[in-house]
């Protein structure tokens, strides 16, 4: 078994052994995992003591009060970030308010537990940041060391498949056995979860569809002129529907013929997955601006949106694998994770750049530069 350092900042003792307690003798496994995960708790009265312990044990896990005698949680939290540690953080406090909320997701915490909690609430929460502290060092040793672990990426994706299936399981089984009343209407939430739950498993799909066709390998059997312009306005008809129901006006601007050489379904994956983007992430109301144009050597696309936007530190994440902006207006979005990290590999298979600038609740600009005929598709 692997052993992962909990460590616990509260000024409460009693919080701190319950944390012991609870965590003694319990362990973690996911059929991805190679081993299970066992836990050593480490405790800490301050934030002082706290940050001591941080630089000289680097725990995995940080379960932190924000209200401590001296410097508050937050500002630990600000302190661990600074330092770049590989923790995952939790929140676990009675005095969280949006303020502390929002600063200590903008400063990387993960989850929040709410005083005074159940040892089923606490392994519950253990159980997600395990995880998530699995699946970010797996995506950081792929992108340290260039290998492909294909059996636990695809483990993971088949697990972030089997939770939606249990749900919607469960839904039919509480209309087979009519738990809710014997009429249809009576089942009107569940139907809407289930579906909502069964978009989200195609979206995986698509998304793990369009993964697997980023190659490693020359393509160049597959080049010929693509009309970025024609490619767009399929973008444009395939999210329409959902445009309208969001009320977002989509507008195409093509002020040059832009032809590039590449893989059409290449271009489509961009596109798709940006214009998508723009219509998920805006607000009722806003506008998706679609601008391609070019210049002797170069196609340039700029996708932009009026909608939620992010803030800088997200966004220097914003391209990395299984990565998700986790706040009060995107936890009803669904998505995979992957989408963003699919764009890029496939524009730096064609020696391209993407750049993103975004403001939050003002909006957010992608703006994407490609060869018109990339020396080498790599």
């Amino acid at each position: 078994m692997a052993i992962l350092k909990v460590l616990v900042i509260d000024d409460e003792p009693g919080i701190r052994s319950g944390v012991s307690r609870i965590l003694n003798n319990f362990h973690v496994t996911y059929p991805f995992m190679d081993e299970d995960y066992t836990f050593e708790v480490i405790e800490a009265a301050t934030g002082e003591d706290g940050i001591i312990i941080l630089d000289r044990d680097k725990p995995d896990i940080l379960l932190l009060d924000n209200k401590l005698p001296g410097i508050q949680g937050v500002e630990v939290l600000e302190y661990v970030r600074k330092k770049n540690y590989d923790i995952v953080v939790a929140m676990i406090t009675s005095y969280a308010s949006l303020d502390v909320a929002v600063r200590a997701t903008r400063d990387g915490a993960t989850d929040f537990i709410p005083k005074p909690f159940t040892p089923q609430e606490l392994k519950a929460s253990i159980e997600n940041i395990t995880k998530q502290q699995y699946l970010k060092r797996i995506t950081h040793k792929l992108n340290q060391d260039g290998k492909k672990i294909r059996y636990q990426f695809l483990s993971v994706l088949s697990h972030e498949l089997k939770a939606p299936l249990n749900a919607i399981e469960g839904y039919l089984r509480m209309m087979q056995e009519k738990q809710a009343g014997d009429r249809i209407e009576d089942y009107a939430d569940p139907i809407d979860r289930s579906l909502q739950r069964i978009q989200g498993m195609r979206n995986l799909i698509m998304d793990l569809l369009d993964f697997t066709k980023i190659r490693l390998e020359r393509k160049e059997e597959k080049i010929q002129e693509v009309d970025l312009a024609e490619i767009a306005s399929n973008a444009i008809v395939t999210v329409q529907p959902y445009a309208i129901q969001m009320e977002v006006n989509i507008n195409l601007d093509v002020r040059s013929d832009a032809v590039i050489m590449a893989d059409p379904s290449d271009m489509e994956i961009v596109l798709n997955n940006l214009i998508s983007n723009a219509v998920k992430y805006n607000k009722t109301g806003g506008k998706a601006e679609i601008t391609i144009d070019c210049s002797d050597s170069e196609v340039i696309i700029i996708v932009s949106d009026t909608g939620i936007g992010i803030n800088k530190t997200d966004s220097e994440n914003l391209f990395a694998e299984f990565v998700r902006i986790k706040n009060e207006k995107t936890r009803n979005i669904s998505g995979s994770g992957l989408g963003l990290s699919i764009v890029k590999k496939v524009i730096e298979l064609y020696n391209g750049t993407i750049n993103v600038e975004s403001t939050p609740d003002v909006g957010t600009t992608f703006t994407i530069r490609l060869p018109k005929k990339p020396l080498t598709i790599t």
